[in-house]
């Protein structure tokens, strides 16, 4: 290449290639290299715990207009269909969600959807398909009350652009009822409480947290990263969720907008189950490894995905308000780890490219020898310690088998990683490839999958030198090398969390241990622009996964959702960290497949949970459902960035206006703080960060002085968010980009190496179609 440049290697790589024809996909006939027989993706599917009902039922009630046509392709052998201008249909029901199935081609048009009375949706069920397509899902409503409802759907004979009359087509409805967890976690009244012993909310007034459900992610959010500030970025796995791409078919990604809470379906194409990722130096997103092709429960030919494993995806900085344009690209041919991954970690080191660390080398449960890849690589790759781009070995992850899948991971103030696994922790010196041994976690704890804890980094700042300290919470001690039938949902989760400062000095001081008010396998911790912590989801009882233990509840191997938030106070006296005062406790359980985030208003976004293989709607069913949790300060007047700078640099001074509320007193404490909000899934916060700037208030308030990171081991260089925070309450956050913004280095050679002597299908005989349960 002449220029070496990421960019440029990514634009040959996609869609500059200017003889690069993309091969069709496997949805409605295509098939994939792994599949046998052709076969048409279908999107009809009812999910344990709800109920089909075909076009021929007696509870669903026509019209006159209506026709019934008879054939095969058709739910229970028929469909019915009209192009009469105000013909309808009508369905009563009880439950808590409603599909509609039917069929689209060129000759369908625009219905209106009513739900109880209401105008819901102007459904457009034209498609451009010369043969057309069956059994497709043309509306859904997962967020109905629980009780009964009814669905009228009116055709309007129209579509824009079209003089014929249009048709509309019911194949069957499908009835999600309200689940059994719903039922249970309902009420309201349910009061917060205070950790006992704690005197953090003594002498003080209790300040109210607000919690609000609000928006339908569309797919299920097994991992999530803030883009942009309007938008979010989610993505799951092979399944049939709800929200659909152009062409027929579920999407197994999506960008929620923050504001508008419409979802946009992304064109994913490898089986993402269980990846990582992270944002690269230059804004581009990297979402890496998955599972193999689904092809147990549903033919390949079916879901047409293809091998998430090795697969790199890429997701350009995107700052569209709509999202258009907005898409993730791959091409395993083309772009591709050296390894397998199921369950890594990614993070981004100081020169702004992306350390990815450990995995199984397929979907199973526990990890094992046999599996286990022991191993780190980067992207771009590198040529270092005679790697070539290859994997490099770290004993680490050997020596913590069997519980250390989703490495934690953080980057410390002077280069080096932190890593923890199992109940081991360590710093890495990826420069010098070489590793320091840490005290073991007390009481036997593991941290890491399917022993699920969370863990964060605490604030660093400029006043002690950029002290590194780590927080690891929750979690199990179920012995990693019991099998399945030894281990019960009801096995109590952990209440320890463990904190280390990582200097010498705190290393030979070894864990400071305290306890939560609640035991939580699999929670969230997300840290706050205030310097607290909120603890949030999570179990308190069993053991990641679904469908491997004792007493399982639906498929879940865990149990006793813990509902009520916690708050952590990382500053104030040990005994007196932990308060729930004023923090509602939420309606709907969020384990396995749970996330959180910190979104740029301030706010909390706690989305998924999925304990299944596929969509199900049985207890701990698949969640759709996302709540917004608003801390104290969201009702408060709020400074204000008013030009905030595009670019940070670091060392550099950066001045810009900024308006303070009103009534700020002389003596105010203010802040300046960037932020990086991470990429969550598995209770992992990869990235998540947080940095006090050096930073001057002008008298008259308006103005702020600011200096960037002193470098990119403080902050690795990338996309950021900055906070200016007044006795507490925090601005908005405004989206910059923190050192230079170019392209990461690409070794060429080590690229090269990579692709010659790997390939996208490499361990097809070592690898699983069952999942990754």
């Amino acid at each position: 290449m002449a220029v070496s440049t990421l960019s440029l290697l990514l634009c040959v790589l996609a869609s500059c290639l200017p003889n690069f024809v993309e091969a069709d996909s496997a949805w409605n006939g295509h098939t994939t290299p792994q599949s046998t027989t052709p076969s048409a993706f279908l999107p009809y599917y009812v999910p344990l715990g709800a109920k089909s009902y075909d076009s021929t039922s007696p509870l669903i009630l026509y019209s006159a207009g209506w026709e019934e046509i008879h054939s095969k392709a058709y739910v229970g052998n028929s469909l019915q269909q009209t192009d009469k201008v105000g013909a309808y249909v009508t369905f009563p029901f009880q439950g808590c969600g409603i599909e509609w199935f039917g069929s689209c081609d060129r000759s369908h048009g625009v219905s209106h959807v009513y739900v109880d009375g209401l105008l819901v949706r102007k459904v457009d069920s034209w498609c451009n398909s010369e043969k057309g397509r069956k059994q497709q899902r043309i509306f859904w409503d997962y967020n109905l009350s629980g009780g009964k409802h009814t669905i009228r759907i009116i055709n309007t004979s129209k579509r824009p652009g079209s003089t014929h009359s249009c048709l509309t087509s019911l194949d069957a409805f499908v009835v999600t009822k309200c689940s059994a967890t719903a039922q249970v976690y309902s009420a309201p009244s349910a009061q917060p409480f205070d950790y006992s012993g704690s005197t953090l909310a003594e002498g003080r007034a209790v300040e109210t947290w607000s919690l609000e459900q609000k928006g339908s992610t569309g797919v299920h959010a097994m991992q999530l990263a803030v883009i942009s500030p309007t938008h979010a970025l989610i993505v799951d796995k092979v399944e049939h969720n709800p929200l659909t791409t152009p062409d027929g078919h579920p999407a197994w990604g999506a960008l929620y907008n923050l504001k508008t809470h419409a979802v946009k379906p992304l064109s994913m194409k490898s089986n993402s189950f269980c990846a990582g990722g992270t944002f690269l130096r230059n804004g581009t997103m990297i979402v890496v490894g998955g599972n193999p092709v689904v092809e147990d429960k549903t033919a390949a030919a079916d879901f047409g995905d293809t091998d998430g494993l090795q697969a790199i995806r890429l997701f350009h900085p995107c700052p569209s308000s709509s999202a258009s344009g907005c898409d993730i690209y791959e091409n395993s041919d083309r772009i591709r780890m050296a390894s397998p991954r199921w369950y890594t970690t990614v993070v981004r080191i100081p020169d702004g490219t992306a350390m990815i660390i450990g995995g199984s080398k397929k979907g199973g449960w526990i990890n094992n020898a046999t599996v286990n890849n022991p191993t780190i690589e980067y992207f771009p790759p590198k040529s270092i310690h005679g790697s070539n781009g290859m994997p490099i070995g770290l004993p680490f992850l050997q020596d913590t088998l069997n519980s250390n899948l989703f490495p934690i991971a953080f980057v410390l103030p002077d280069g080096n990683v932190f890593m923890a696994a199992n109940n081991d922790a360590m710093i890495y010196n990826w420069k010098d490839n070489t590793e320091r041994r840490l005290p073991q976690l007390p009481n036997r704890v593991r941290v890491t999958y399917p022993m699920t804890g969370t863990a964060l980094m605490l604030p660093l700042s400029p006043t002690n030198g950029y002290q590194p300290e780590v927080l690891l919470c929750g979690g199990s001690t179920i012995v990693d090398t019991n099998p399945g039938y030894e281990i019960s949902s009801q096995d109590p989760a952990s209440k320890q969390c463990s904190r280390m400062v990582l200097t010498d000095a705190g290393i030979a001081a070894g864990w400071v241990t305290e306890e939560m008010p609640e035991a939580r396998l699999m929670p969230d911790a997300v840290l706050l622009p205030t310097g607290e912590v909120l603890i949030v989801n999570g179990a308190g009882s069993g053991i990641s996964g679904y469908g491997n233990v004792l007493n399982q509840v639906g498929a879940s191997n865990a149990d006793n959702p813990v509902l009520t938030p916690v708050i952590y106070t990382p500053s104030a006296p040990q005994g007196s960290r932990f308060s729930s005062a004023g923090l509602p406790r939420s309606q709907i359980p969020r384990m396995y497949h749970s996330v959180a985030t910190l979104v740029p208003d301030g706010r909390i976004m706690i989305a998924g949970s999925n304990p299944n293989l596929d969509r199900s709607e049985v207890k701990y069913g698949t969640e759709y459902r996302v709540e917004w949790l608003s801390p104290p300060y969201m009702g408060k007047p709020r400074p204000q960035i008013k030009n905030g700078p595009k670019q940070l640099d670091f060392g550099k001074t950066e001045v810009f206006t900024i308006r303070l509320p009103p009534q700020v007193q002389d003596k105010a404490d203010i802040k300046v703080v960037l932020m990086d909000f991470g990429y969550v899934t598995h209770a992992v916060h990869a990235n998540s960060r947080m940095v006090y700037l050096t930073s001057q208030i002008s008298a008259d308030g308006t103005k702020a002085t600011v200096t960037g990171p002193p470098n990119g081991m403080v902050y690795p260089p990338g996309p950021g968010w900055l906070f200016v925070v007044v006795d507490g309450v925090p601005s908005i956050a405004h989206h910059l980009m923190v050192g230079d913004g170019e392209d990461p280095e690409v070794d060429e050679k080590a690229l090269k190496n990579v692709l010659q002597h790997t390939s996208p299908n490499q361990y097809e005989d070592s690898k699983s179609g069952s999942g990754e349960e």
